[in-house]
């Protein structure tokens, strides 16, 4: 009886992560700009604690009003820095946090919320999503980039959780915007990021 009890319990534990796993797989991510909306589908196969915290983020309107703060023609596009927010582009590209507490960190304290590594074998290319990070591989927070274009020598050392799968175009819009020395668009290239169902999304 008691080993009938436990296999069920297990069949319900599989059944619970399927679920999660299939759920992650059919949201995406809408990202909202002057230029248009890119439309982003998720790799929680892969990089599970980076797709809940940015789903986690984006759920609480953190990317709303942020900036891509960093582009690159022929590299990427950088934002999820709430420091972009802010007049003062000296810290932009400074600031984030995870979406929840991964054990890095001050766990009563959000602000200092990181997420461990998960390299992966999905190549750097275009419309491809991935993480920014320090030197230190456990540094990611809420800043993201989308490459503009092949970045292979990034590959296994940046954590993939992403693609956009509709607005590649939107991509080489703001890429090639006018910029300041540090790559900062001169006027800012603001986002609005909502997370929905991908068939409300993307038609079969």
């Amino acid at each position: 009886m008691k080993t009938k009890y436990i296999a069920v319990l297990l069949i319900l534990l599989l059944v619970g992560i399927y679920m999660l796993s299939k759920d992650s797989k059919e949201k995406v991510a809408v990202i909202s700009t002057k230029f248009g909306e890119m439309v982003i589908e998720f790799y929680p196969d892969v990089a599970p604690m980076h797709v809940e915290s940015f789903i986690t983020l984006a759920e609480e309107n953190y990317f709303d009003g942020t900036t891509f703060h960093r582009v690159i023609p022929g590299f990427v596009i950088q934002g999820g820095d709430p420091n972009s927010k802010l007049e003062n582009r000296a810290i932009h590209g400074t600031g984030g946090r995870a979406g929840k507490f991964f054990g890095i960190g001050d766990k009563d304290d959000s602000s200092t919320w990181l997420i461990p590594q998960e390299f992966n074998d999905i190549p750097h290319e275009k419309g491809i999503l991935s993480m920014a990070r320090t030197n230190d591989p456990n540094s990611a927070s809420s800043q993201f980039f989308i490459c503009h274009d092949n970045a292979s020598f990034l590959d296994n050392n940046y954590t993939v959780f992403g693609k956009v799968i509709k607005g590649l175009e939107v991509i080489d819009l703001i890429v090639n915007v006018e910029k300041d020395m540090n790559d900062n668009p001169l006027e800012k290239v603001e986002m609005k990021v909502l997370i929905s169902d991908k068939s409300e999304i993307i038609e079969d």
